[in-house]
């Protein structure tokens, strides 16, 4: 009976070469998203669901995205890996008490992602989607809530059929 021993090791190299790129294909629909800064000196990765997409439209993350809101994904800590880089970290307080430490690239100033210190925000992190590398990406981060809803912009529509908070409580 010939088995696999039998096979010549260049049919058995190409075989597992053949399985490697079909996989490989496979695996780039499921690959972790990644992002970003602006120049590139800052990148990282995360992986697994969303615990929350979110819009918060606060005076702090206005100030930060020099937009009138961010929108944030939020994963767990252990999901989220910075894989190019050292950010740099500044951290301020809300005007509801809350500590929120900003982590962005020291070269171009992009942030890419901010954690809280308040209950609601225990082991997670908040990626600024607008950080993400493609428009896929972007696209999986529809929101389920918005934070702020009182500090919205006049023109700004409410998000239909989504969680409306005053803040973070």
């Amino acid at each position: 009976m010939k088995g696999f021993q039998d096979r010549p090791t260049k049919q058995i190299l190409k075989a597992i070469l053949m399985a490697h790129d079909i996989a490989s294909d496979l695996l780039k629909d499921i690959a972790m998203p990644t992002g970003g800064c602006l120049c590139s000196q800052l990148k990282y990765e995360y992986s697994g669901e969303p615990v929350m997409k979110a819009i918060c439209q606060c005076i702090t993350c206005r100030h930060v995205s020099g937009s009138v809101f961010t929108t944030n994904i939020v994963v767990p800590e252990g999901n989220f890996k910075v894989t190019v880089g050292t950010p740099k970290t500044y951290a301020t307080t809300q005007d509801s008490g809350m500590t929120l430490t900003y982590s962005f690239c020291a070269n171009c100033g992009n942030v890419i992602s901010k954690v809280g210190d308040a209950e609601g925000f225990p082991g997670v992190i908040l990626i600024l989607a607008g950080s993400l590398d493609n428009v896929s990406g972007v696209e999986t981060a529809e929101p389920g809530v918005e934070f702020y809803v009182s500090k919205r912009a006049s023109w700004l529509p409410e998000l239909i059929g989504k969680g409306q908070m005053q803040d973070f409580s």
